[in-house]
């Protein structure tokens, strides 16, 4: 069974279409912590959602930014 709580954290970013998805994707992917995640590009803040199985908001950051793209956490 799960012992930990599974948190949802919201972005609004710079990750604004198909390519920049492409981007990302593999960054956010061999990310340990995340469990899912999903970019709303028809948003106009191209918000970023990902599901925590264990990664800070400051290691998402970290990695998105590394990735070469703007983030702000949504409250």
């Amino acid at each position: 069974m799960e012992s930990k709580d599974k948190t949802t954290f919201t972005f609004k970013t710079t990750i604004n279409c198909g390519g920049c998805v492409a981007k990302v994707t593999p960054v956010l992917n061999a990310s340990k912590g995340i469990e899912s995640w999903t970019v709303d590009t028809e948003n106009k803040d191209k918000v970023l959602s990902v599901t925590s199985n264990g990664i800070t908001e400051k290691e998402i950051i970290d990695t998105v930014q590394k990735a070469g793209f703007k983030i702000e956490r949504i409250n």
